[in-house]
């Protein structure tokens, strides 16, 4: 249970910081219903935890291998956050709140895996993070740790979207449509930076 407990305190710090997946999963609880607002956050998750599990074994380190992997990985990572950084500007973005026409299954698909595994930056962080943290590890409490991690993940986006979703009715149009500028610019400027790390690499 100990190795349990430092799982989920290491995972609650890795994925609590404000970031991508966090601004995804605020923008659908606030813009869709309840229920499709969790499957996106359980999509989410999905993704956090498969990032997760290959930090810890080391994804990381194969991505300094090959460096032709960290360079795609920069490239697509960069235009897509940007992409989408550019989608939450556009002004009929506020006007989809609790949408019974919700963006498809393949898209939310697509933009969760994007803001998880196309984020070099994260996969660099958290192998960091997990990767050291195995190497430490007693070989038979490698599966409590990181089942602690996976559940840091469960537990954050489930209660961050169920929060966000039951006080959105605080939200009104003008509001939503602040929050999608600034959440917007946020992803945009991160995005050039993933774009600018891959000139320089270059």
């Amino acid at each position: 249970m100990n190795f349990f407990l430092q799982g989920l305190t290491m995972g609650l710090a890795y994925v609590a910081p404000i970031g991508m997946q966090n601004l995804f999963v605020i923008d659908s609880a606030l813009t869709h219903s309840r229920r499709r607002a969790l499957l996106t956050a359980a999509i989410v998750i999905f993704f956090d935890i498969t990032l997760s599990i290959s930090c810890f074994f080391g994804i990381g380190a194969v991505m300094k291998h090959y460096k032709w992997l960290q360079l795609a990985i920069l490239l697509f990572g960069s235009l897509i956050v940007i992409y989408i950084g550019i989608g939450l500007l556009r002004p009929n973005k506020s006007n989809i709140k609790n949408s019974t026409s919700p963006i498809s299954i393949k898209k939310t698909t697509t933009s969760a895996f994007v803001v998880t595994w196309a984020n070099p930056q994260a996969i660099i962080d958290g192998t960091m993070m997990l990767g050291a943290f195995n190497a430490t590890l007693p070989a038979t409490s490698s599966t409590p740790f990181i089942t602690g991690v996976a559940s840091a993940s469960l537990i954050w986006f489930t209660s961050l979207t169920l929060i966000i979703s039951m006080f959105s009715n605080l939200f009104n149009t003008k509001v939503l449509r602040y929050i999608n500028i600034i959440c917007g610019i946020i992803i945009i400027a991160y995005g050039l930076k993933l774009l600018y790390n891959f000139l320089t690499i270059i």
